[in-house]
């Protein structure tokens, strides 16, 4: 058993320079390649989750920047819309406005032709009435001459 110690012993101070090696190609391993690499892995992902914060940044304002473009495009069709409703109103005004012009003065003008038809009828009923004393006094006359009576007899026969 004192030999199993002794080669135990032996293999054990064998293996402290084996072990060394290993600490020191373990220390050299983190300094010149794993915290390197570490740093390295760590600035890409904080410039990854930068790029993603500025990416999240720029999509939130371009969708703020188009509602507030919706909502200006939404407010100028509104005021086109009324603006159109109101030249429209304003359209209708004018017409109506017209039309009740152009009934006023083609109410004026039966109006006046109407007097003008009445002047004209009393003329003519005047000038009728003249005409036709004239005319049944002629035709009394020429039905007296035609008997052979003057106007003397028929005057004084009456």
């Amino acid at each position: 058993m004192e030999q199993t110690l002794q080669s135990l012993g032996e293999l054990l101070l064998g293996a402290i320079p084996t072990g060394v090696l290993l600490l020191a190609l373990y220390i050299f391993y983190d300094l010149i390649l794993h915290r390197p690499l570490e740093a390295v892995l760590a600035e890409r992902r904080r410039r990854t989750e930068g790029a993603v914060e500025k990416a999240r940044a720029d999509i939130a304002r371009a969708a703020a920047r188009t509602a507030e473009y919706e909502a200006s495009l939404r407010d100028a069709r509104l005021a086109i819309f009324r603006a159109l409703d109101q030249r429209r109103k304003q359209a209708m005004d004018a017409r109506a406005a017209a039309v009740a012009q152009a009934r006023e003065r083609a109410q004026q003008q039966i109006a006046q032709a109407r007097t003008e038809i009445e002047s004209e009828c009393a003329a003519a009923r005047a000038t009728l009435e003249a005409d036709s004393e004239r005319l049944a006094g002629r035709i009394i006359e020429t039905l007296l001459q035609s008997a052979g009576q003057g106007p003397a007899a028929v005057v004084g026969g009456r």
